[in-house]
């Protein structure tokens, strides 16, 4: 395509065009530098149609990495020994309390599916609650699956946003990567979600896929969940895992789904994780059609992220004032928070 007929393909898709599924497959084919180009240019058209400069930040505390799932592809894992941490919800509380100055839009707690938590939902209520009345900010959370009890009662409490990853959607690969794990739950718990009033994240996994038809259906099954946030990752071989010993993957499909993302969820947020590549990932992400920054951890913390490329780094640089400059220096910069509040509809 030339330069006109890359500005009409984004024209369609701003007017509401959906890509078909043959569309899908010959952009996911794509190998060609320049032809990767020109996707990630038309997913910056979109994007910009509908936000712009502007990005949004998410501040991560990942406050207990205790888990009951055995997650072939997590760290965190219930089988896997490793160190582990849990923070009280007076602790979380503490730890929110270094945010309230940080040009952040959006406070995401995260834990693995801890029973000290899940077996004590008013806990998980009043972390919630103690984040809220401390920074009044939107807040994330992310505890895995809980019952829709859980679900209200945080939601009363401040909660704002669910994020629930179901990684794929191709049913057999979900077998083997959320091991024991019931395939329509998870889906089941973010339409619980939706009614309440929640906005909810999904989101699949990339270079762990047995085929490119495999990743079509994940695509086919995020249009059907129809998030308000969108995120993809590359699958990384974690220590310790049933997983260890697989080839890491690039980061290239990711950058490339994150377009295709752009172009099916046209208004729609998208991520840009700081967890994989650190603050270059960054640019890399924001480049390909993101507008959202997630992972961003406070300087001087020693909280953890989810995939963690920094782990044994002293100095990890992915504080909100450092995206911020990184942002101005790629002219963009962060949105206004009434503007992301418009979007949470609260």
């Amino acid at each position: 395509m030339d330069n006109e007929q890359l500005d009409k393909f984004a024209s369609s898709i701003n007017e509401g065009y959906q890509l078909r599924d043959q569309e899908i497959r010959d952009l996911l084919a794509i190998k060609d530098e320049e032809e990767m180009q020109k996707l990630f240019h038309v997913a910056r058209m979109v994007r910009d149609n509908f936000f712009g400069n502007k990005v949004f930040l998410y501040s991560f505390v990942y406050f207990s990495t205790y888990c009951k799932n055995q997650c072939s592809f997590c760290y965190y894992n219930c089988k896997n020994n490793i160190h582990r941490y849990r923070l009280t919800p007076d602790e979380i509380g503490t730890v929110c309390e270094a945010l309230e100055n940080d040009p952040v839009h959006m406070i995401d707690l995260t834990m693995g599916e801890d029973p000290y938590y899940h077996d004590h939902p008013e806990r998980l209520v009043s972390a919630v609650r103690k984040v809220k009345d401390k920074l009044g900010l939107p807040i994330m959370i992310s505890p895995g699956v809980v019952g829709k009890e859980t679900l209200k009662q945080m939601y009363d409490n401040g909660a704002d946003f669910l994020a629930l990853y179901q990684e794929t959607y191709d049913q057999k690969l979900y077998k083997n990567l959320r091991v024991g794990q019931v395939y329509d739950q998870r889906i089941n718990c973010r339409q619980d979600a939706k009614d309440i009033g929640y906005c909810v994240e999904d989101g699949i996994l990339t270079e762990i896929e047995p085929e490119a038809e495999s990743t079509l259906i994940s695509l086919k099954g995020l249009r059907k969940s129809n998030p308000n946030m969108v995120r993809v990752m590359t699958f990384v071989p974690q220590e310790g895992t049933p997983l260890a010993s697989r080839e890491p993957g690039s980061s290239k499909s990711e950058l490339k789904i994150i377009s295709i993302l752009r172009l099916m969820f046209p208004d729609r947020l998208i991520p840009a994780s700081l967890d994989l590549e650190g603050m270059e990932g960054m640019v890399y992400r924001l480049d390909a059609g993101a507008n959202v920054v997630t992972s961003i951890i406070p300087s001087g913390s020693a909280l953890e992220g989810v995939v963690n490329y920094d782990r044994e780094l002293t100095e990890r640089n992915r504080d909100a004032w450092s995206v911020v400059g990184k942002l101005q220096s790629m002219g963009m910069e962060p949105g206004k928070q009434e503007d992301f509040n418009q979007i949470l509809g609260r």
